[in-house]
């Protein structure tokens, strides 16, 4: 069998006629239930397969028109791709009529055609009156120039023209994607003998095939798809578009309902807030207050909740704002996503919009960068490579993985990593190695952030070149393995350099002024002549004439430079002789077996005073190790 992968819906007043149409174009009678047959009312949702002239089947959702089943009419509308808004020529345009009609806009529905029903039941100069009243009634929404058509379905007048018409709309309609990872709303569950859980839907996004694992959300249980049907026929696999039904192993049908979602395991979870746009119904007779409970109507779900609105203090009839719902029980849905909200009582249908986000915490009204960020993702929803961009610069850590980001914007691994080399070429993001991505705006503002830390630091420290990382840490607050990117990152840009025992030297090497350089020579030349007996800052500044402080600045520059190394805050080495000290201890720990203490003490000519802490200085840095009451060479510093 040939699947067209879109699925046709009905809208429209109770008794207008519309499981009569379907029966009619079908043979199939949607209404299922008994009560429904018995009493001529479709209750809950009916689906038929209808055969396009070329040979294809698509699926048709008979949805109920009576007012108090309006739950089980958006249950079915969520996976309609074209409509048929059915209008009885003997009612003319109903409540149920506009109400359908403004679910379906809000829902997103943008094809259809209209059947002016049970033309048989008036005068024929009637039925040109109630043609032109179903015309004013749609002017305004998404079927304002759509055709219709008087039919009735017990006589047979019109139904050719109608159903070629329909054929052709439904052939031109374009094919539901099936990009994405598999999610379908289950819209009926029941347990057949033999078989076990069976559930029903209209696949959403992607496709699946039989011997697959799917986890039913959002209790999270887990089962393999034993078989598949699409339109009543066994198939190996079903995509989005397809009406279909599922075979479940190891999952009660018990444990199962209606709003429920079937999907991939790992990309969807509950959740109870949810941010989004808003419209409201231009027909209101008042604004949406903030915090009003609401119904929310998504996918095959009802939920009770709350309406939080962030941007306006009042939702003007006919006007849009940003909103949060919070929720009493966990939602499953995707940015993209289309609701209906309705009042929590009395029942009526107050607006519908686009799931934007996830939220992970309760947004607050009126902060700018609430607004701003979900102004953001609310132009991106409908683009699978602006939505991930929009991800990675909202994301509360910078860098991303592949992983990560395909469970926010719920598409495979693969698709991902597609998205993001797109947005590379585009120069938007940046690939950090090791499956590590981050947005380019955000690595260019947090790389400026910490050069003007940096700077800052140094701005302090004027005599010093180099600056401890720890120190940059406390400044920037930012994550340590995210600051030694950025500092890997600005030292290929040349802006830094790391060096060992994690310091940052600055770039370019400024001149000493004269009066610095001469106290540099004379500190160098009397800590050279007093070779492993040096003096301390406190005691060499009056050795060459100069004050403490500015003495101790030098000192820390020539440290900076590499021309100096302090053993101790007291104890300060030319680097000459800290090398001569390192050989003196290589050699004697290999012609030894450990360190002989006092033949290294004759041979620097020192004392107990220094020889103490230039051997714990030396135990620091890795090139010895206590054993016992000896010290012997590390193994890498006998290499």
């Amino acid at each position: 069998m040939k699947i067209q992968p879109i699925v046709v819906g009905t809208a429209g007043h109770i008794d207008h006629g519309k499981s009569t149409l379907v029966k009619t174009l079908t043979g199939i009678d949607p209404d299922r239930l008994k009560e429904e047959q018995e009493r001529g009312m479709t209750i809950d949702l009916g689906f038929a397969r209808f055969q396009l002239p070329d040979g294809r089947t698509v699926g048709i959702v008979d949805v109920p028109g009576h007012e108090r089943f309006v739950k089980n009419m958006v249950a079915g509308a969520t996976g309609i791709d074209l409509v048929i808004l059915v209008v009885a020529a003997d009612d003319g345009g109903m409540p149920q009529t506009r109400e359908h009609l403004a679910i379906m806009s809000l829902l997103g529905i943008e094809r259809g055609l209209i059947a002016l029903t049970k033309i048989d039941m008036v005068d024929p100069e009637l039925v040109q009156l109630a043609a032109e009243d179903v015309r004013a009634a749609v002017a305004g929404t998404f079927l304002e120039k759509a055709p219709i058509f008087p039919l009735s379905s017990l006589r047979g007048d019109g139904l050719e023209a109608f159903q070629k018409a329909l054929c052709q709309m439904a052939s031109q309609t374009p094919a539901r994607s099936a990009q994405g990872v598999f999610r379908m709303p289950i819209q009926r569950v029941f347990s057949a003998k033999g078989f076990g859980t069976v559930v029903t839907g209209i696949p959403t996004s992607g496709e699946i095939k039989i011997g697959d694992t799917l986890e039913l959300l959002p209790q999270g249980l887990l089962g393999k798809v034993r078989g598949l049907q699409a339109y009543s026929q066994g198939t190996e696999s079903a995509r989005a578009g397809h009406s279909c039904a599922v075979n479940l192993s190891d999952v009660d049908h018990k444990s199962v309902t209606r709003g429920n979602v079937l999907a991939t395991p790992g990309y969807y979870r509950g959740v109870k807030m949810l941010g989004a746009t808003l419209r409201a119904l231009p027909g209101l007779h008042r604004a949406v207050r903030d915090r009003t409970e609401v119904r929310l109507h998504i996918g095959t779900a009802e939920h009770l909740g709350e309406l939080v609105l962030l941007d306006v203090a009042e939702l003007e009839p006919g006007a849009s704002a940003l909103v949060q719902l919070r929720m009493q029980e966990p939602v499953v849905c995707a940015p993209g996503d289309r609701f209906i909200v309705r009042l929590a009582s009395p029942a009526i249908t107050l607006g519908g919009g686009v799931v934007l986000e996830e939220s992970k915490h309760r947004l607050k009204r009126f902060k700018a960068f609430v607004v701003e960020e979900l102004g953001r993702a609310a132009q991106s929803v409908e683009s699978p490579r602006e939505l991930l961009e929009v991800t990675l610069t909202r994301a509360k850590d910078a860098v991303q993985t592949p992983e990560a980001l395909s469970v926010e914007i719920k598409r495979t691994r693969a698709d991902t990593e597609r998205l993001l080399n797109d947005l590379k070429a585009q120069g938007k993001v940046r690939h950090l190695g090791l499956s590590r991505w981050i947005h380019a705006e955000r690595l260019e503002h947090d790389l400026e952030r910490v050069q003007t830390e940096l700077s800052a630091l140094f701005a302090a420290q004027e005599h010093r070149e180099l600056m401890d990382v720890r120190e940059l840490r406390k400044t920037t607050r930012l994550p340590a393995d995210y600051l030694d990117l950025l500092l890997a990152e600005g030292e290929t840009r040349g802006l830094w350099t790391a060096e060992a025992g994690g310091m940052i030297r600055k770039a370019g090497q400024r001149a000493l002024a004269p009066a610095q350089q001469a106290l540099a020579d004379a500190a160098l030349s009397r800590l050279l002549a007093a070779r492993f007996q040096t003096p301390s800052p406190a005691e060499l500044a009056p050795l060459i004439g100069a004050a403490e402080k500015p003495l101790l600045a030098v000192l820390e520059l020539l440290a900076d430079r590499g021309e100096l190394v302090f053993v101790t805050l007291e104890f300060a080495l030319p680097k000459t002789l800290h090398e001569e000290a390192r050989q003196a201890i290589i050699a004697n720990c290999q012609a030894h077996g450990s360190l002989d203490i006092p033949k290294l003490r004759d041979t620097l000519g020192t004392t107990r005073k220094w020889i103490i802490p230039l051997l714990e200085h030396f135990d620091t840095a890795g090139l010895t190790l206590r054993q016992g009451a000896n010290r012997v060479l590390r193994k890498r510093s006998q290499a």
